[in-house]
């Protein structure tokens, strides 16, 4: 259960880093659009990191929880 609570609140942080870039880009110098833009870009590969991360979990847990099923069954 505690690799969905990561996975929402993982998904939350982009989605607030998303929001910020769409809501803060209007009336804003290159610069500054730029700098949001590289936060972004952050966040989107942070998340990608951590969901790989996660990923990998959860297919070793099934892995495992799959055997010991197989080991009972037999």
């Amino acid at each position: 259960m505690k690799n969905n609570e990561n996975l929402r609140t993982e998904l939350k942080s982009l989605a607030d880093s998303l929001e910020e870039v769409l809501h803060n880009t209007e009336n804003k110098s290159k610069a500054e659009i730029y700098k949001i833009r590289r936060k972004a870009e952050k966040a989107l590969d942070d998340s990608r990191q951590k969901l790989s991360d996660l990923s990998g979990k959860i297919i070793h847990q099934t892995k495992e929880v799959a055997g010991r099923a197989d080991d009972y069954v037999h």
